[in-house]
């Protein structure tokens, strides 16, 4: 196949690679600091709800230069970036949804993470019945969660991405032990497969079915047909959860997976925990992620919030104003693949920005 060469460009690292480098780390100055505290303090005496603190209401001259830098980065460069420095400590926790949702907005628009709306989740351990509230399926060793309930328990989460052009996470508070982020570059998976075993990339090029559990209502009945690898105009992209492939099996309606389907999505596996490299979050730090090309996974954890050891991330999902075109089979997923528009979320009933909308000028 044509598209059967190496994806080339400061996206493909190693996690030894990056792990040595600098490129993807940015800090807060002061200035910058200082303004956004001005705004969220200036909210607050409004009482504005943290879903009002916004670019329009509140610009942050100081700040504009590095979200340009770090959207650029995402898009352009090494598709992550750690921002450091934000003093948590010294806000509320709704004082703190007001500056995240602000910053949040400086860098592009929120879109839905739920069939209820949800503009901004809290991503933490809900307990044992996490399944019941947020979609599981009978399954012979108990019960088969959807991903969404399996990010919000304290188990592991294997490589995905998620639904949207960047994902970010608010580190509020460190679990007693473990939950570090393992992350790597797709791009760099996709080149291994093309030199070990270019018959199952070819694979990864051709629709996998999956399941919607635990997303839109009546989800668990909506399967969809998505490439796990795409290319359009010489741009990357993948959209991958096994966990949804894994659902969509249990449906009399999809086609059962091949023996080499699968073996092609074991060696993705395989070699994204060759190449990834962890990444610890302190409180006040945020994680940006561009999903086209970056797959991240979670360790498991143990909390402790009786001492203050509670794991809290807040995370939203964002579209951005620099995205790139998408396939056009991607549409099933992303509603727009035009670029720089408003895409993916998942739909609720009162609905979100349309399809193809254009995100506003930075």
């Amino acid at each position: 196949m044509q598209h059967l060469s190496p994806i080339v460009g400061p996206e493909v690292w190693t996690g030894r690679e990056i792990a040595q480098s600098g490129r993807w780390l940015r800090d807060f100055t002061t200035t910058q600091l200082d303004e956004l505290d001005a705004a969220v303090r200036k909210a607050s005496e409004r009482g504005l709800p943290w879903t009002e603190v916004t670019r329009e209401r509140f610009p942050l001259s100081s700040f504009a230069p590095l979200a340009a830098d770090i959207r650029e980065e995402l898009e352009n460069g090494a598709g992550m970036v750690k921002l450091r420095g934000l003093p948590v400590d010294a806000y509320s926790e709704l004082e703190q949804r007001r500056l995240y949702f602000l910053l949040g907005s400086h860098l592009g628009t929120a879109v839905s993470q739920s069939k209820a709306g949800a503009l901004m989740n809290d991503v933490r351990d809900e307990g044992r019945d996490v399944g019941q509230r947020y979609g599981q399926l009978p399954d012979k060793n108990g019960v088969f969660l959807s991903s969404h309930a399996r990010a919000l328990s304290n188990g592991a989460l294997r490589f995905h991405t998620d639904r949207c052009d960047v994902v970010s996470l608010l580190c509020v508070r460190q679990a007693r032990i473990g939950g570090h982020s393992q992350l790597v570059s797709t791009p760099a998976i996709h080149n291994a497969m093309l030199e070990r075993r270019p018959d199952l990339l070819e694979l990864l090029y051709q629709g996998y079915w999956r399941n919607r559990l635990g997303e839109e209502e009546g989800g668990q009945d909506l399967p969809y047909c998505l490439p796990v690898f795409g290319l359009r105009a010489g741009r990357f992209t993948s959209h991958y959860s096994r966990t949804y492939v894994e659902a969509a099996q249990r449906l009399p309606q999809v086609p059962k997976l091949t023996s080499v389907q699968n073996e092609a999505l074991d060696l993705l596996a395989a070699i994204a925990a060759e190449l990834c490299f962890e990444m610890t979050l302190a409180p006040g730090d945020i994680q940006l992620l561009n999903n086209h090309v970056i797959y991240h996974a979670r360790g498991a954890f143990e909390s402790d919030p009786g001492n203050g050891r509670g794991r809290l991330l807040m995370r939203i999902w964002l579209s951005v104003p620099n995205s790139r075109a998408l396939p056009e089979d991607h549409a099933v997923l992303w509603g727009s693949v035009a670029a720089g528009t408003v895409r993916g979320g998942i739909a609720v009933a009162a609905g979100i920005a349309p399809a193809g909308q254009e995100v506003a000028a930075y």
